[in-house]
Parts: C-alpha cells; sequence; structure tokens
C-alpha cells in the first residue's frame, strides 16, 4: 500500500498515520496539515477475499471513529483517496452484476452513507450529477476504452468547507494507471 501528498507549501504537521496499529501496518494514512485546512491521503482496503473484506470493514470502522475524533480538533478536513467503494448506482458501470462483489456490497455503500452523514460532502457529486464518470477502470476486456469503470477514488470534504468549494473533477484523460487522478479545488 502507501500514500502520498504533495505540497506547494510546507504544512505545520505532517501526521504519519492514525496511531491506531492494526490500521498503520500496510501505510494507509498520511495527513498534513494547515492553517485553515488538513488534508488526508487514505487507501481503504480492497475486499478481495474474505480475510481481506473482514480487515476492510473492521478499517472502516476504526477510519470512522478516528476521524470523528480528529474533526473535534481539526473542522476543515479534506479526505481524499481511493475508498475502494462505489457509494450509489451511478459510480458503477454495472450495479446489478456487481452488487455482490466487494467494492459494492450493501454494508460498504452503508458505510460511505454513514460518513457523508457524519459531516462530509462528496465534492464530485456535490457539483457533478452526470452518469458514467469513474475514476478506475479493470485492466481486463478493455474496460477503459468502453468506460467500463467504477468511481471508488473521492475527495470528501468537511461541511464547514462547502463555501469554499469552486471545482471537483475526474480526469479521465490522464492514463497512467488503471485509476485516474480526482481533483478538488477550494477557494483561499
Amino acid at each position: 500500500s502507501s500514500v502520498a501528498i504533495l505540497c506547494r507549501e510546507k504544512p505545520n504537521h505532517v501526521a504519519y498515520g492514525t496511531g491506531i496499529e492494526t490500521m498503520d501496518l500496510e501505510g494507509r494514512n498520511l495527513r498534513v496539515d494547515f492553517d485553515n485546512v488538513s488534508v488526508m491521503s487514505m487507501y481503504l482496503p480492497s475486499g478481495t477475499n474474505l480475510d481481506r473484506l473482514n480487515f476492510k470493514l473492521k478499517y472502516m470502522d476504526e477510519i470512522q471513529e478516528y476521524i470523528n475524533n480528529l474533526k473535534e480538533e481539526i473542522p476543515n478536513l479534506v479526505v481524499c483517496g481511493d475508498y475502494n467503494i462505489c457509494h450509489e448506482t451511478i459510480d458503477i458501470h454495472d450495479p446489478i452484476r456487481n452488487k455482490k462483489v466487494s467494492g459494492f456490497l450493501p454494508q460498504e455503500r452503508q458505510w460511505i452513507g454513514r460518513f457523508l452523514n457524519s459531516g462530509f460532502i462528496d465534492s464530485f457529486r456535490h457539483l457533478n450529477s452526470e452518469p458514467n464518470q469513474y475514476s478506475w477502470w479493470s485492466y481486463r476486456a478493455n474496460s477503459r476504452a468502453k468506460n467500463l469503470g467504477w468511481r471508488i477514488d473521492y475527495n470528501m470534504i468537511s461541511n464547514t468547507l462547502l463555501p469554499k468549494l469552486k471545482r471537483a473533477q475526474i480526469l479521465p484523460a490522464a492514463k497512467h494507471s488503471d485509476h485516474c487522478p480526482v481533483l478538488v479545488e477550494l477557494a483561499d
């Protein structure tokens, strides 16, 4: 695993991991704190088999508790990264065939809903309601060329940052991996 954050300005503080051993063993969390906002890069596990799915579900509970506590200290949070979950049917090319696949399981989708209800906004979906907007495509079956994708990468912003939300986009023309970049722009 591993995550990174590139900054133009030096942050006030860098937090490597969460301090929760089970979560930090795989290098899935990094946070940089600035004067008026903190940005976290998070990489949720995938649930490729039953053991990994159980790890993912535990991780989801632990990260929610961690972020709930963090928001008390740092209310302006942007939680970016690969969540490995499509929230709504609009976020996946074939919701019917994938309804029993990790990444679109009911408990995963419900978790994203609870995450949003805990005080976050899906910046992309807040500004974009068009279907067929994805951030990940399998390398199989020429999926990217056919746009048979999943939107599993998010820039979730705390509700306090909504007045500063200027732009949120998916950049599918950038073809450097099976994912493409997702962008959020906040006003100063």
